[in-house]
């Protein structure tokens, strides 16, 4: 067990989980693609720095990952805030 989350399996399982949630979500128009990209964005991000964290990658791709959350995460509470 422990190799599948050393590899960044238990990641790839997670994002798979939510691309169809986000599948889901778009087809049946709950959300819309834009929507969707704001609400799924920052987890996905956190999950990509985890998953490069995991496998050992260079501290840069960490860091990309984590910067590129915060502003989808601000979009996103803009977004709804202005509800």
């Amino acid at each position: 067990m422990s190799g599948f989350f050393a590899s960044g399996h238990a990641v790839d399982l997670i994002l798979v989980i939510m691309a169809i949630e986000a599948a889901v979500l778009l087809a049946t128009r709950r959300l819309s693609a834009y929507a969707l990209l704001l609400v799924f964005g920052p987890g996905v991000c956190l999950l990509l720095a985890a998953r490069a964290a995991l496998v050992g990658a260079g501290w840069p791709w960490i860091a990309l990952a984590l910067a590129a959350s915060f502003p989808l995460h601000l979009l996103d509470l803009r977004r709804r805030l202005a509800r």
